[in-house]
């Protein structure tokens, strides 16, 4: 039933995300992008991360896309129309995407999972109590979520500033 679900996951994560990138409308490219992060964070799930999926779906898919589809409604530019891309500006782009792909796809390739997760599942202890939750919270070592954290801080902050500025921006 995980197989089934990992496909299914990874094929909404990839149609939504082409959609994402290839809509004209700004409305529609953000909605997919909705669904990209929601499929992501039901990735986390099937992989029993409970904790990263509950911070992607409230950081990624509610906060930031949030802002954008009130950014995009309250500026009212929700019929705005991206024009088609340029040849000469789509082949460079086209190229970069491929190596961008054909770069993830052999560092995947070339990477050792099987030691790796037989190398964490020795090495990591879970203390699954509220302390030791406390403790994993505010640690900033190995295995600590400060610095993830004050990174999505900032990452939201980013976020509402571009917000405040496309809902600033003249007509």
């Amino acid at each position: 039933m995980n197989v089934i679900m990992f496909y299914i996951l990874a094929a909404v994560i990839l149609v939504c995300s082409v959609l994402t990138v290839t809509s004209r409308k700004i409305l529609r490219a953000a909605t997919a992008l909705m669904f990209v992060l929601i499929a992501t964070a039901g990735l986390y799930f099937l992989l029993q991360v409970n904790f990263l999926a509950a911070v992607q779906l409230m950081i990624y898919a509610g906060g930031i896309v949030v802002l954008i589809i009130f950014s995009i409604l309250l500026t009212s530019h929700m019929e705005h129309k991206f024009d088609l891309a340029e040849p000469r500006k789509a082949v460079p782009a086209a190229l970069a995407a491929i190596a961008g792909a054909a770069l993830c796809i052999a560092s995947i390739l070339q990477f050792d999972f099987a030691s790796k997760l037989q190398l964490a599942a020795e090495t990591v202890a879970h203390d699954d109590s509220v302390k030791g939750f406390g403790r994993a919270f505010l640690s900033y070592g190995e295995g600590g979520y400060v610095l993830p954290f004050e990174v999505i801080s900032i990452l939201l902050l980013a976020a509402m500033v571009a917000a405040i500025m496309i809902a600033k921006k003249n007509k």
